[in-house]
């Protein structure tokens, strides 16, 4: 076993790995880009250092700098992760050149199977079937697109040197083909360093199954089991499971050889993923994954092995663990992908900071895979994955109900969140009886958006816990504006309750989603409250501690968390934020902008195509601009049809959230 191993990546990823090596007793050395200087994978691990600034490019991507670390700090092998590096077998020859052990496949069969389009090109050789496409060198952007036409549309445009969603397009005409594939050229650029692309016909409604599987240096592979990955969002997990339900005894052996076919034929050595995809009867291969998945943890759920600690003993040089026979399946496991997103608004990535976490407590049947803390930030330079929530179950039943119940537990305010639509996945009748495809979300979008207005219970207790708070604040405002004032004792500055003609009374105006709330708010001696809404009227008392929020209305004792923003307050209550923005009712009403219309920044990113020029006329949903952040490309629309009067932001500039990128004004077409 190693002694010291570099782990080159960040996140999560990171932290997993360097808990099976602390546990294992090797020692971790970490790198980091400037924006991630103080994150966790950096203090959990034995040692940290400095590899360049945030653009990846110039940080996770730059072998030179990875090697150069594990060099000078001793380390005997380098972990990829997953992502950035981990399926690029220049960075594997070039570990092997300055004598460091790639913890991962030999760099020929990364060369083969790391490519989705030599992938296809081996499995269509050796009989496995393969759906209909171009995988070839020629990457001219004419050749693809009259290939698309020949495959007929709809057609998936894929990265082919990478996964994760990355540079991948659906397209269901012709004319979109030049806009989508230079789009999805961009994309992979960004994220992977390549920028090669293949095309394969697009199936509707087929499920998206993996087996994972396991290859020593002596010709030892094995199959865990398969995992369907089928719920999705552009074209990126966010719900795996496994077994797959409804997987046929029959199939799920002729996938696991078809898997582990396919890693013999090219020598693989290490952790991989057979991907495929599943319609009616049939299979088709898509890609293999050189490197361990995200969704890895589900595995080591059901089969109680840890996957990282097999990768260590394979790259020192071991024999597989256990052999084919030795592994069992016991139960049922499910992730979810925790994600700072807002899906609705097309899940457009959040950037900020967490100002509270609260994850659902750990045990053997729940397991939370994060690289986050509370007050550490999500910038636009990485992906926006926050967390990964894994449970078990004895069988598909009983971890639902974990699901359900640890995501009522999960509590993040800061960022928006694609929590709620978990919980709306997870409590779907759909999703309950394993009826999922890959366009699962986009058909029952509207069924997972849907607000969940609060209960008449829940929402006397929102309202409560924001007045309690409310007024618990400007009291302590009171009392120090007091204590430092020249007569500490003066009765203008006292905050309890008295009043000459009576008890006093605090209005309190919110704005919750749109609706403006007054509460009348009475202070009593004994230090609880009377509220006063619209509807009733309610005896409040209140106790914040670390812990959160303890409130008693009428007797009844609930248990909550008052976040406290500039706008306002977040009431937490079962995992749901519920926002009150704080009314000013002597402010000025608010005059709406009028004239010109701009496009701006939806989140701090980079500009890395502008389609328009000063004077242009532009007809409503034309695109305009193009920015890249997180990993992924937004192409920002005409609000309405106008003439281009200013761009502010040239290609490669990066502008923060809110800028003002480009000015329409009124005009009509030449």
């Amino acid at each position: 076993m190693f002694r010291k191993i570099l782990i080159a990546n960040r996140g999560e990823i990171a932290c997993r790995v360097i808990a099976t090596a602390r546990r294992l007793g090797v020692a971790t050395v970490a790198v980091y880009s400037d924006a991630d200087a103080h994150a966790l994978h950096v203090d959990l691990a034995d040692e940290a250092w400095p590899i360049g600034a945030a653009r990846a490019q110039e940080s996770y991507l730059a072998i030179d700098k990875i090697v150069a670390a594990a060099r000078q700090s001793g380390a005997e092998a380098i972990h990829p992760g997953y992502g950035f590096l981990s399926e690029n077998p220049a960075f594997a020859t070039a570990c092997a050149k300055a004598g460091i052990r790639f913890i991962g496949p030999p760099p020929e069969a990364m060369r083969v199977m790391g490519s989705k389009a030599a992938a296809k090109t081996m499995m269509e050789r050796a009989g496995v079937p393969i759906l209909p496409g171009y995988h070839g060198d020629a990457q001219d952007l004419t050749l693809l697109a009259g290939v698309a036409a020949d495959i007929g549309f709809p057609v998936l445009i894929k990265a082919s040197s990478a996964g994760g969603g990355k540079g991948m397009r659906i397209v269901e005409r012709c004319e979109d083909m030049p806009e989508a594939l230079e789009g999805a050229r961009r994309e992979a650029m960004a994220s992977f360093g390549d920028d090669r692309l293949l095309i394969e016909k697009y199936v509707p409604g087929a499920r998206h199954i993996e087996v994972q599987i396991f290859a020593d240096q002596y010709g030892e592979i094995v199959s865990f089991f398969e995992r369907d990955c089928s719920i999705q969002r552009r074209h990126q997990k966010i719900v795996e499971e496994t077994p797959a339900p409804g997987m046929d005894p029959l199939r799920r052996r002729a996938m696991a050889e078809a898997a582990i076919t396919a890693a013999r034929a090219v020598g693989y050595v290490g952790a991989g993923t057979v991907e495929f995809l599943v319609k009616g009867d049939r299979f088709y291969f898509l890609e293999m994954n050189a490197r361990l998945q995200v969704e890895h943890p589900v595995t080591e759920m059901i089969s109680r092995q840890d996957l990282v600690e097999w990768q260590l003993r394979v790259a020192s040089g071991e024999k597989l663990p256990l052999t084919q026979q030795r592994l069992s399946m016991l139960g049922h496991s499910i992730e979810a992908r925790i994600y700072a997103e807002d899906p609705g608004r097309g899940f457009l990535p959040s950037t900020g900071r967490i100002r509270h976490l609260r994850q659902p407590r750990e045990a053997e049947a729940v397991r939370v895979d994060t690289g986050l803390r509370q007050g550490d930030p999500i910038t636009q330079d990485y992906d926006p994955l926050i967390a990964k929530l894994i449970v078990w179950g004895v069988d598909r039943a009983a971890a639902l109900q974990r699901l359900e119940s640890a995501l009522a537990e999960y509590e993040i305010v800061g960022v928006a969140t694609n929590l709620d639509m978990l919980r709306a996945i997870a409590a779907h009748p759909a999703f309950m009886s394993g009826e999922s495809d890959t366009g699962f979300i986009e058909r029952h979008i509207d069924q997972l958006l849907a607000p969940v207005s609060p209960a008449g219970s829940e929402d006397t207790t929102i309202l409560a816990a924001g007045a309690a708070a409310r007024l618990g604040d400007l009291r302590a405002k009171a009392a120090a504006e007091a204590a430092n004032s020249g007569d500490p004792w003066s009765p203008w500055d006292v905050s309890d309750a008295w009043r000459i003609d009576g008890q006093g009374c605090q209005t309190v105006i919110f704005d919750r989603e749109g609706e403006s709330i007054t509460l009348r708010v009475h202070a009593l001696p004994d230090g609880s409250i009377r509220v006063e809404t619209p509807a009733t009227a309610m005896l409040v008392s209140a106790e914040e501690t670390g812990d959160g929020m303890r409130l008693r209305i009428d007797g009844v004792l609930r248990q909550l968390r008052v976040v406290r923003e500039d706008f306002g307050l977040v009431v937490v209550l079962a995992g749901r934020n519920h926002f009150l923005r704080y009314v000013d009712p002597l402010a000025p009403p608010r005059v709406e902008a009028s004239g010109a219309l701009q496009l701006t920044a939806p989140l701090p990113a980079r500009v890395t195509r502008v389609l328009v020029g000063t004077g242009d006329f532009v007809k409503k949903g034309a695109p305009v601009i193009v920015l890249e952040a997180m990993k992924m490309e937004i192409t920002l629309t005409a609000p309405d049809d106008g003439v281009i009067a200013d761009i502010r932001y040239a290609e490669g500039d990066v502008a923060p959230e809110g800028a003002e990128l480009v000015v329409l004004a009124a005009g009509e077409a030449p």
